[in-house]
């Protein structure tokens, strides 16, 4: 099913590329600490920034934070509808609402009237434990099934009245019921999909069940744009958002392939590694790097990479597409291996 394309400031989901987006975790009537964090995000690469806004006093973020960053704003609202309208005056990007929590339709035609008429999309957000009662009747537990029947009610309050710009969110903590609800909303719809896995833990766990769910989404062909939701610095979920796109092969930046080491192993592969992988954190480069702890697993195994290093008793390989280029001390591998990487790409 070919997606719809809905824009949200620079951003038009559905155009190929994946977004990625996080949320301020400053208290809303703290405006210059959200103005930081807002900044902060962007520098770290997020696409999209999202900021709750819990009472119309909190509106004034929108302008303060846009006057402060280059990428789209989302306003995150719940039940209020008039901070919704006031939101897309003060020039938000995009809202988070759904339209079956604001009350009664005159106020859900009030709120799609206003973000038509500015050019704002609405993101209908669905989380497993905030089903409506009577699908949890209907269904027994917040399945699947009952979450995409949830966002597709939603979404039909909008399309009433003629308010199209949607972007759907189903998410669950379970990380098979978020797979299995993002799955079965594709098939019944083309609205642009914003992936994550809701309350997904603090950093380590967090991040695996993210991996494993916007992952497996996404090479399905699955998703416009993602969050990976950490109880932790929001910048965090920047950094494990694009290595979920790196490793699946649709994210930019430096790929590193790395043995995990055996006892033929006569370097510290693991300290070259680790060195090789901060060296090369923010280089915009699309190219796989392999560090490989001996011959066995150097250049032959790992001939695909566009530059390697095989450690061996004391010196090292460097190689490119699985040619040797030279052989170097130890001590002066990271520096060797560098210089190649600079060769390939051409960044400095």
């Amino acid at each position: 099913m070919e997606v719809k394309k809905v824009r949200a400031g620079k951003c038009l989901f559905g155009d190929g590329h994946i977004y990625i987006q996080s949320m301020l975790n400053v208290p809303a009537e703290d405006v210059e600490g959200n103005v930081r964090q807002a900044k902060k995000l962007e520098q770290a690469g997020c696409e999209i920034v999202r900021v709750s806004v819990p009472t119309q006093t909190d509106v004034r973020l929108i302008d303060a934070i846009k006057r402060e960053i280059s990428v789209p704003l989302v306003a995150d609202i719940h039940f209020d509808y008039r901070i919704a309208l006031e939101c897309a005056e003060a020039g938000v990007d995009k809202i988070r609402i759904n339209p079956g929590n604001i009350g009664s339709l005159d106020r859900v035609k009030a709120v799609a009237e206003k973000c038509r008429s500015k050019g704002i999309p609405i993101r209908i957000g669905v989380n497993s434990g905030s089903l409506e009662k009577e699908l949890l009747a209907e269904y027994g537990s917040p399945c699947a099934e009952a979450l995409v029947k949830s966002a597709l009610n939603h979404a039909q309050m909008l399309e009433r009245f003629d308010f199209n710009d949607i972007v759907i969110s189903i998410k669950s903590s379970d990380v098979k019921t978020m797979i299995q609800a993002y799955r079965l909303a594709r098939e019944k719809c083309a609205y642009p999909l914003h992936l994550g896995v809701t309350e997904a833990g603090t950093e380590r766990m967090g991040v695996i069940k993210s991996a494993v769910g916007i992952g497996s989404l996404l090479c399905d062909g699955i998703g416009e744009t993602i969050r990976v939701s950490l109880t932790d610095d929001p910048v965090k979920e920047i950094a494990a958002a694009r290595d979920i796109l790196k490793a699946i092969g649709i994210g930019g930046g430096v790929r590193i392939v790395s043995c995990p080491t055996c006892g033929r192993t006569q370097v510290d592969l693991i300290g070259l590694a680790n060195k090789v992988e901060k060296a090369v954190a923010d280089m915009d480069a699309d190219i796989t790097v392999a560090v490989m702890g001996c011959i066995v697993n150097g250049p032959g195994e790992a001939r695909e990479a566009d530059v390697g290093i095989a450690g061996g008793k004391g010196c090292a390989l460097i190689f490119r597409k699985g040619e040797i280029i030279r052989k170097v001390p130890e001590s002066e591998a990271l520096d060797a291996l560098m210089e190649q990487i600079r060769a390939v790409t051409g960044k400095r």
